[in-house]
């Protein structure tokens, strides 16, 4: 005797701006079929996104090629971006049928996908169930899983995110250092005053000036990119200025260490952004006895200092909390 399955599903109204916005991309179609598939994976978007804002999860659809006209006119795509979990892909399927229609161009890149069916007035929508891949073009009705254990599924991805970032920032607020710290004289183990650092031969009269007017806070931290090598060793200095409110100025500068007259050639100084990309850079030639970038970070701001010579690089974590 064969069981019948039974489970939840979802129905309600599409929100009448995801109808809006699939009559405009129907409206900007070349075909009548091409028009039909675009107002239906619109619409099976928008009630998709509706649904999960609803019950919690951060939605994205201008990240989504499905809300894109010209990507929506190139692919067969019904695609909702969801916050740092990745893409859905949100099927319509009409009334009566009983087969999920899944494009090729969509089989890979996704999260998962639900099979959204559109009523005949196109006015309200089903949700029936998921899969979390598919490797066929037609997938069965009643081979979808039921909503509740979809909800759990984006669950447990939130969870397995969350986890990876607080990695992240663990590893990332290893040997940070916090500049507005330095405001209260306070400073982490390494950073030190600039002219034990560099000598009194080898201090910059500009930094050095800086440092005695007040006008900055310097300090230094001696950094070897030889390992073996001692003449390869370095000095990063730090400054900025004392007062500060939203906004800090900040230099970030590299010498040779007491006794030496030049760096080293081919050292890259990089400030990288808290997501690692590099946003400004600095390279000595032959005969550098310094280099240095300057910029500003606001408040709240993390950013990094990057020093590669060779295939030795070395990074320094800051932040301004």
């Amino acid at each position: 005797m064969s069981k019948t399955r039974e489970f939840l599903t979802f129905s309600a109204p599409i929100p009448v701006d995801g109808r809006h916005r699939a009559e405009e991309l129907r409206r900007q179609q070349a075909t009548q079929a091409k028009a039909e598939q675009v107002y239906l994976n619109t619409l099976s978007v928008s009630f998709v996104n509706s649904y999960l804002r609803c019950m919690g999860f951060e939605t994205d659809l201008n990240k989504s090629d499905s809300w894109n006209v010209i990507e929506q006119t190139l692919m067969d795509v019904a695609d909702l971006s969801l916050k740092n979990l990745g893409l859905l892909e949100c099927r319509p399927v009409l009334e009566d049928a009983e087969f999920v229609y899944v494009p090729p161009e969509v089989q890979s890149n996704r999260i998962g996908y639900v099979a959204v069916q559109i009523s005949k007035s196109f006015r309200e929508a089903t949700l029936l169930g998921f899969v979390k891949q598919v490797q066929t073009d037609l997938f069965p009705i009643n081979q979808l899983q039921p909503l509740d254990d979809f909800l759990d599924y984006l669950e447990e991805l939130s969870q397995l995110q969350l986890a990876e970032i607080v990695d992240d920032s663990l590893t990332w607020n290893q040997d940070l250092v916090n500049l507005k710290q330095w405001l209260e004289n306070i400073f982490e183990t390494g950073w030190q005053e600039i002219e034990p650092l560099l000598g009194t031969q080898g201090v910059n009269p500009a930094l050095s000036l800086r440092s005695e007017a007040g006008t900055f806070i310097s300090r230094g931290k001696l950094i070897d990119l030889g390992k073996v090598l001692r003449e390869q060793a370095v000095v990063l200095v730090v400054s900025l200025p004392p007062n500060n409110e939203q906004e800090m100025d900040i230099i970030v500068e590299v010498h040779p260490t007491n006794g030496q007259h030049y760096l080293p050639p081919n050292l890259h100084l990089i400030v990288l952004d808290s997501e690692g990309a590099s946003v400004m850079e600095a390279q000595t030639r032959n005969s550098n006895k310094n280099i240095q970038l300057e910029f500003s970070c606001e408040l709240g701001e993390c950013f990094s200092v990057k020093l590669v010579l060779g295939d030795i690089s070395i990074t320094e974590n800051f932040a301004i909390y």
